[in-house]
């Protein structure tokens, strides 16, 4: 329904990025200014910039202005569009790159006359979910393998700056078996930008990506809704097209970070460590968006999530890790077995795959345990047993051809690895797995007198 647009010029106070302006109470009949409603904030030389409400008190309202508020006087004005920020939605966006207002800044056709949609809606009715029960495929042996990728599972990797969560996101994106691939981007260095940009066109998979990003120079509240509008294509894409949607977003931190700022412009109390008492509420906001949809395709949602000062008690991380199903823990360049975790797995293993993945994954993580315990021995200068040799010989082979993030190798391939590994270091008795598995895929020549070598 067409309305007219509200202009005020009564600017009260400008703080940081963020102005106040008096809008008179309206009657009933009369259009109001909503919560999250776009603003284009117009200079007295006649500069413009697109803001957003972010509160409102009676008959002054608070906007987050997208460019800063530097140039801006209180001689000002404010014209209320009518609608929240919205982004273009058809097939037309698949292999585009948008920044965090939703505007095309990779040179292509202009978008502007494509159908809209507005970001920020609420969650799928639970009765319209399904029960998640199909893997996701990532080539990934510590996903695949261990920690398995169910469709509509929320989860995040759980890392630390420095480490390489982004090129690892990257890999999954080109590898994961999904229809569309949705990235967001949240205060990426250009570096980072581009190397998610070219990895993605160099795998020849960019004509199912759609990107958004918010650069580390960008406008601080674009980054705050870059989630929301990955998150509104890709249920665009699940429910109208019945698409298997991916959404990977890196770093939800700094997502956390930039509603900290904008929390303390607008004078409100911290919660912990600076970070609002809404941050929790927040997060599962977007993290709920996951979803299997009953009647189309499914929502899975990977984000990154750095731990400053590899503490997971940061209140990013920790709140984190209420919401989301599980964690993936990268820490030294590899996937760690013990910290990370799966909640849906037993959804998937041994019901879509194969019958041995139950038995492979926990025959290998136990060995694997004791070998760190064997390591610890040997550090410390104690006798070792026959057994303790090939337990080190196991550890080795497994953090080389499973924990390396580097590693690609299909799910049934990496089953074979894993038997392969069993049976260069153990007998097939001492597996302690059901016999019916092991005589039917314990290799025939094996050879688990490694102790004695």
């Amino acid at each position: 329904m067409s309305q007219s647009l509200l202009r005020y010029t009564r600017i009260l106070e400008i703080v940081g990025d963020t102005l106040k302006v008096k809008v008179p109470q309206k009657s009933e009949t009369e259009t109001h200014v909503r919560f999250g409603d776009l603003a284009v904030i117009e200079t007295v030389d006649g500069h413009k910039s697109l803001a957003q409400v972010i509160f409102i008190d009676r008959d002054v309202v608070t906007l987050q202005v997208f460019s800063g508020t530097k140039g801006i006087s209180t001689g000002a004005s404010a014209t209320f569009l009518g609608h929240p920020m919205q982004v273009p939605y058809s097939e037309n966006i698949l292999g585009r790159v948008f920044d965090g207002a939703g505007v095309p800044i990779d040179g292509g056709p202009d978008l502007s006359a494509e159908p809209r949609l507005t970001i920020g809606g609420p969650s799928v009715n639970p009765a319209k979910r399904t029960v998640p029960k199909k893997m996701i495929r990532t080539n990934v042996p510590m996903i695949d393998v261990f920690n398995t990728l169910v469709e509509s599972q929320k989860i995040p990797v759980f890392s630390v700056s420095g480490e390489p969560f982004n090129a690892f996101l990257s890999r999954i994106g080109i590898q994961a078996d999904a229809d569309v691939v949705i990235f967001g981007g949240l205060g990426l260095i250009f570096d980072d930008f581009y190397t998610f940009r070219k990895s993605f066109e160099d795998a020849g998979v960019f004509s199912r990506t759609v990107m958004f990003v918010n650069k580390a120079l960008d406008p601080l509240v674009e980054r705050l809704l870059v989630p929301d509008m990955a998150l509104a294509v890709a249920e665009k894409f699940a429910v109208e097209e019945g698409k298997r949607v991916l959404v990977l977003m890196t770093d939800m931190t700094s997502y956390a970070d930039a509603m900290k700022e904008v929390g303390i412009s607008q004078e409100r109390v911290p919660s912990n460590r600076g970070y609002m008492g809404d941050l929790y509420s927040q997060l599962a906001r977007r993290y709920e968006k996951a979803c299997d949809f009953a009647q189309g395709g499914s929502i899975t949602i990977l984000t990154a999530t750095t731990m400053p000062g590899n503490d997971v008690t940061h209140p990013v991380p920790d709140n984190t890790g209420y919401i989301t199903e599980g964690q993936l823990y990268l820490h030294s360049g590899v996937i760690d077995p013990f910290g990370s975790l799966s909640r849906l797995k037993q959804n998937v293993i041994g019901k879509e795959t194969r019958e041995d993945h139950g038995q492979i994954m926990n025959t290998m993580v136990r060995f694997y345990s004791e070998s760190r315990d064997a390591a610890q021995k040997q550090a410390m200068a104690f006798d070792l047993s026959d057994y303790d040799y090939q337990l080190l010989k196991f550890g080795d082979l497994f953090r080389s051809r499973f924990m390396d993030i580097n590693v690609s190798i299909a799910l049934e391939d990496a089953l074979d690895l894993g038997w392969q590994t069993l049976a260069e270091c153990f007998q097939p008795e001492q597996l302690l797995m059901k016999q019916a598995l092991v005589d039917k895929y314990f290799p025939k020549v094996a050879h688990g007198t490694v102790a004695a070598q």
